[in-house]
């Protein structure tokens, strides 16, 4: 558990859960040491363990707030917008997501292909449930012929899977794509692709 305190206290807490996210996003939670994120954070390893007492602690404080920011722009789906803007608007977010946050969405990539050993409760409980709630939401505005019949937990899958992959296979997209930033052409790819899957 994290020690909260004063503002220098406040601000290790922050460079080790920053060196922390820099390390487990390169090397996954197996391949990475408290001596790493130690090294990175600039702090010694016994200061480290003042503030997180092992390796999983400050991956757990890392997920914790990563799978937080990650629900936001679906649980901001509004029920009373135009259905597609909606959609659309959360698809963008995610992609943005991707370019601004791409060690966060390798670290839970990482943590999914393994299994989800540590956040197998949230993706059972608090992400399952939030889904559900959105689908009902997505079937409610077919039933009232506003959105293409499209099977709602595979869209939600497909947005996921068309904007993380920017993140979680950077390396690739810029190897293919070396002279270009990938995003501005990706958000139109995006938005054609979508307004056309989901126009009644």
């Amino acid at each position: 558990m994290a020690k909260s305190g004063t503002r220098i206290q406040k601000k290790n807490q922050a460079a080790i859960l920053k060196a922390g996210l820099d390390v487990f996003s390169q090397f996954g939670f197996r391949g990475s040491t408290i001596d790493q994120v130690a090294a990175k954070a600039g702090l010694s390893k016994p200061n480290l363990l003042y503030y997180f007492p092992s390796k999983e602690a400050i991956y757990t404080a890392l997920l914790a707030q990563l799978l937080e920011d990650w629900l936001e722009p679906l649980k901001a789906l509004d029920q009373d917008g135009d259905p597609i803007e909606e959609l659309m608007a959360y698809a963008k977010l995610k992609l943005r997501m991707s370019r601004d946050y791409p060690r966060e969405s390798r670290l839970f990539a990482n943590e999914i292909i393994q299994g989800a050993p540590r956040i197998s409760d949230v993706i059972t409980g608090d992400l399952k449930s939030l889904v559900d709630e959105k689908v009902q939401i997505i079937q409610a505005w077919q039933a009232d012929g506003k959105l293409a019949d499209v099977h709602p937990y595979h869209l939600i899958f497909s947005i996921w899977s068309l904007t993380q992959h920017y993140a979680d296979f950077d390396v690739q997209v810029r190897a293919i794509l070396p002279e270009n930033d990938p995003f501005p052409e990706a958000e139109k790819h995006l938005e054609r692709m979508l307004r056309a899957t989901l126009a009644v």
